[in-house]
């Protein structure tokens, strides 16, 4: 891939040979927990199988997972997201007391963000990504109490939100804002995920400003791709998505009120570049982000994998919470057959990749549903949100000087 910036780092493939062996982490800093698979809407894109069926989490499978939590948090943080399905349709009350499995002792039944969890001085922060529309009074409370950080989603304004319905087939928008209302009214900071179907210049600069009018503290942006259930290609790679993110860094930088969760990255990895630190981060363990469905059973790396099954290895489910603790089936997750292949994958993509320090190799969920391995390198998903999304920073740094 050739730069378009004569100022912007030379990007050189690593030497593998000095680097240090791709190992994954021991722990987990980020633990995804599904509370429920239902969901109340039935968004055209959405990759999740079985979001019309409410199966609730066992208050067993959140002690199990807390016990784990607390182990990893004898060592450092760590983040608790509730995500899968729709959250917020388990309920305000059961949702309480999954969280209150959480607790420290002695802490009462509103967590804290700043309480440490039980054996460990580090704190268990709790977050939760929903689709804002059953959010009232009472999850307002609910969320400043304990407290726990909220993203919402909406894909924009108008027609950019249109796949976005419920399972009558309506629009979900008015809902949504309705709840992103309630929070602004409650001083709930809150992050926006937007999900973009068709990406350039104009549908950058209407979902900047409708983030900036929406009031959100930060805006993560998602292309639509091929997953899971959803099996309609994302955009194509290129021009038109290249100029997305062009123009989305062009908004950002002339109204910088609301952060962009791929910037950041990316300017994360860029200054390591400048600073000589690109190797440093390539050989660092890669995090494990363990997803812990509602019954238990455990993916321990690229959540999106969760409810699906392999046709050699079987179930990406390597183990249950209520068999198995959290912390094992996480640490023992490179033994696992589809998970060493993934691993594989990741090798590969070290040795030939020029921004494996940025990516650090990908999710194995893109490559198995795009190319049914995992074991493989760049794919759709890699060149518009990782290699076009870079491109779109040295664009927009050439003409303006600087990202």
């Amino acid at each position: 891939m050739s730069s378009v910036n004569a100022g912007a780092p030379t990007h050189v493939v690593a030497d593998t040979a000095a680097l240090p062996p791709v190992r994954l982490a021991a722990s987990a800093a980020t633990v995804l927990v599904q509370p429920t698979t239902l969901c109340n809407l039935d968004c055209a894109y959405c990759y999740l199988p079985d979001r019309a069926a409410a199966k609730r989490m066992p208050l067993a499978v959140a002690d199990a997972v807390a016990a784990g939590v607390r182990e990893w948090a004898r060592e450092h943080p760590v983040r608790v997201l509730w995500h899968g399905g729709e959250p917020l349709a388990v309920g305000l009350p059961y949702f309480r007391r999954l969280l209150e499995r959480f607790a420290a002792p002695g802490e009462g039944r509103d967590g804290g963000e700043h309480a440490p969890a039980e054996g460990g001085p580090y704190p268990v922060r709790h977050g939760v990504q929903t689709n804002a529309t059953l959010i009232d009074e009472g999850w307002c409370e609910l969320f400043a109490s304990w407290p726990v950080a909220v993203d919402i989603s909406i894909d924009g304004p108008g027609t950019a939100n249109a796949a976005r319905v419920d399972r009558g087939g309506r629009d979900s928008t008015a809902k949504a804002l309705r709840g992103a209302a309630l929070l602004r009214s409650a001083g709930i900071d809150f992050g926006l995920i937007a999900v973009v179907n068709d990406p350039g210049p104009r549908a950058a600069r209407e979902l900047y400003a409708f983030a900036v009018e929406l009031g959100c503290r930060a805006l993560g942006v998602n292309l639509a791709e091929r997953k899971g259930v959803h099996t309609l290609p994302g955009p194509r790679a290129g021009g038109p998505v290249v100029a997305f993110w062009a123009e989305l860094a062009a908004c950002r930088r002339a109204d910088p009120r609301v952060r962009v969760r791929e910037f950041e990255q990316a300017y994360s990895y860029i200054r390591a570049e400048l600073a000589g630190h690109a190797a440093r981060r390539a050989a660092r363990p890669l995090p494990p982000l363990p997803m812990v469905c509602h019954d238990g059973a455990v993916v321990p790396v690229s959540p999106e994998l969760a409810g699906f099954t392999h046709p050699a290895y079987g179930s990406f489910a390597t183990g249950n919470v209520l068999s198995t603790p959290l912390t094992r089936l996480v640490a023992e997750a490179p033994d696992v057959p589809w998970v060493a292949e993934a691993l594989d994958g990741v090798r590969a993509c070290r040795a030939g990749c020029q921004y494996f320090a940025y990516c650090r190799g990908g999710q194995a969920a893109n490559k198995y549903f795009e190319t049914g391995r995992m074991d493989t390198t760049e794919t759709a998903h890699c060149r518009t949100t990782k290699i076009d999304l870079m491109e779109g920073i040295l664009a927009h740094a050439q003409q303006h000087h600087r990202p």
